[in-house]
């Protein structure tokens, strides 16, 4: 199969271009009153009653005659015989004459003869209730709320455009409107591409090279918050025939077919050659990083743009061009624009000649001044998105951004607020259930290293460091601190009946470690010297020695899910992870954690609330219970 080449890139304003001249609405249809909220009217709606349809009371208390209240006060009220009662929704069977009043309930229609009415609490009634005094003078139509004076038979009431609301869809049920006409939501149909993709919910083959499907969950989302209506189709594989079936189906039934994955420039990437064969395509790679292999074009009757496969990509990709698109077939506006100023926390380099969206992050800094900094784990890692506040726009002739460069964050939404704690550093349990007190913490798990490093070039307010550290850091203040139990995670029961280090040196097991980044890492190095320097050998010589150890795993779970699967005999680990997860442990010793913060941002609001909450933990809600 010949490869497909990316030539001269598009740009992001010929995207534009080509996916406007695309078609999307679907139409209009009409819908009851209480599938109405938020859609959008296409038509003008008329008041065809007037609302309220008669002159009702607005208050409990009685309904008279006004000209026979003039002069009264609480010195010297005015008299009046009652002649009945009146109750809402039940039609008056009185009619009011000069001299008389009757009882009236808020709502009640105001009976024949009488133009206002009186609170009760002006008023009193007699010994023997036949008459009622009236402590105040009223003027004609006080307290009335005469027919059509909220709307008026023949008045605009909503007008074509009108987003629904349910203040609107109150007025529409005050007119007795049980049916609107609105546009038709977008068909939008979602499918992603993939062998290797699983929907969430079925098994997962991690050793086949598996992972779940997040595009069709996340672009689904999208399409629903910018008023269209999601379709999710089959999971297709990479197998071409099978993709068309399922694009074609999709196209048939749907205004926008959106799909995820085989957009690329490689021989297995196939989705472009459908749309070539059955269709238009528009345009086939965009000078925009990330997004690079995005596909426009037409399917059938239907509009199709190829998303790329991962997260980030896809995301953005559908955040900057689609949305867009979807909201204006759909009428939905805009949404409110929320820009945020700052100045980067640190140095970035770009690959020039593309625009790039960059993911960003917010922190305050110890005076109040808005950093921003990159949060980038590479285009695959669906977490690049959840970690961000917004996006920074980099134009194509920027290879680089200087750190304190003022810089302007368009924010995910208009109600995105900075993180009021922002830390990095080792993956802790103790210091998850301390970050739990919080209100709305932020926290990378990096590992201690790098965590460190950050904390020095000041851009989070604390890092968690674990293990011991190469020297005093300077530059920050210690919050607390605590000792966690490390060592040997095995199977339950220890079936290999390992007792230590010397076990994986020794005997023919698999090990898996932690990345050099980890505290627990730096804790297992420095045993090991010890080890070495207690058997007289050198250190590599041990290292070699262990049958894995050079396989570092990032989470300080991973580990321990290794040796469930069997994958591995000991994993380096916690005592509190092989509690959790029942499972035995051989323990090597205690290590220190340590929160440090920022020196400059010790006064910061979130970082005093951390302090008082690492001191208001309890003992045993820091340490687990070891007894089990």
């Amino acid at each position: 199969m010949n490869r497909k080449e990316f030539r001269d890139l598009a740009s992001p304003a010929a995207a534009r271009e080509a996916i406007d001249s695309l078609s999307l609405e679907g139409g209009v249809e009409r819908v009851p009153l209480e599938a109405a909220r938020g859609r959008v009217l296409v038509a003008r709606l008329d008041a065809e009653l007037d609302v309220p349809g008669f002159d009702r009371a607005s208050l409990d208390g009685y309904a008279l005659r006004a000209r026979d209240t003039f002069g009264a006060d609480e010195a010297d009220p005015a008299r009046l015989e009652l002649v009945g009662e009146v109750h809402a929704g039940a039609t008056p069977d009185v009619a009011l004459e000069s001299g008389t009043a009757a009882e009236i309930s808020t709502g009640a229609v105001m009976p024949d003869g009488a133009d206002a009415m009186v609170p009760v609490e002006r008023t009193d009634t007699d010994a023997d209730g036949d008459d009622v005094l009236i402590r105040t003078s009223v003027a004609p139509g006080d307290n009335v709320m005469f027919a059509g004076a909220d709307v008026a038979a023949g008045e605009r009431a909503l007008g074509p455009g009108t987003t629904i609301t349910p203040r609107d869809i109150g007025l529409l049920s005050a007119l007795g409107i049980d049916e609107v006409p609105v546009r038709a939501k977008p068909r939008v149909g979602i499918v992603s591409t993939g062998d290797e993709l699983v929907r969430p919910g079925e098994d997962l083959h991690s050793e086949r090279g598996e992972i779940y499907d997040v595009n069709s969950y996340t672009v689904a989302a999208g399409v629903e918050d910018a008023g269209g209506e999601a379709v999710l189709y089959p999971h297709a594989g990479d197998d071409q025939d099978e993709m068309e079936r399922i694009l074609r189906e999709a196209a048939d039934e749907c205004d926008l077919v959106l799909s995820s994955g085989s957009t690329s420039a490689s021989a297995v990437d196939v989705i472009y050659r459908v749309i070539e064969e059955r269709g238009e395509l528009l345009l086939h790679g965009v000078s925009i990083k990330p997004g690079k292999p995005m596909l426009i074009g037409r399917l059938n009757d239907s509009a199709y743009v190829g998303l790329p496969g991962y997260p980030v990509s896809a995301m953005m990709v559908f955040r900057t061009f689609v949305a867009p698109a979807i909201r204006e077939a759909a009428g939905v506006p805009e949404p409110a624009s929320a820009t945020v100023s700052g100045r980067l926390a640190q140095q970035e380099r770009h690959e020039q000649g593309r625009h790039r969206l960059m993911p960003v992050g917010l922190v305050k800094d110890g005076d109040g001044e808005m950093l921003v900094y990159p949060v980038d784990k590479g285009s695959g890692a669906t977490t690049s998105l959840a970690d961000a506040d917004g996006v920074v726009e980099v134009g194509p002739e920027t290879d680089y951004l200087e750190e304190g460069e003022p810089v302007t964050v368009t924010l995910f939404s208009p109600d995105v607020r900075p993180p009021t704690l922002f830390g990095v550093g080792e993956d802790d349990p103790t210091f998850s259930r301390v970050l739990d007190r919080l209100e709305n913490p932020r926290y990378l798990s990096v590992g201690t290293r790098p965590g460190l490093r950050r904390l020095r070039d000041g851009v989070p307010d604390v890092a968690v460091a674990a293990g011991p550290l190469e020297r005093d850091f300077e530059g920050a203040t210690e919050l607390d601190g605590w000792e966690r139990e490390w060592g040997l995670v095995v199977r339950a029961g220890n079936p290999d009946e390992i007792d230590g280090l010397e076990d994986l040196v020794d005997r023919d097991l698999r090990f898996v470690n932690r990345t050099t980044d980890s505290g627990l890492r730096s804790s297992l190095g420095a045993a090991v010297a010890e080890f070495a320097a207690e058997r007289g050998t050198d250190r590599h010589e041990i290292v070699d020695a262990v049958d894995g150890f050079d396989l570092g795993l990032r989470a300080h779970e991973s580990p321990a899910r290794k040796v469930i699967a069997g994958d591995a005999d000991a994993g380096l680990g916690l005592r509190e992870t092989a509690d959790r997860l029942d499972l035995g442990f051989v323990s090597l010793g205690e290590q220190p954690v340590r929160v440090l913060a920022n020196a400059d941002r010790t006064a910061k609001e979130g970082v005093r609330e951390l302090e008082a909450a690492l001191s208001d933990a309890s003992t045993a809600e820091r340490a687990p219970d070891r007894s089990a």
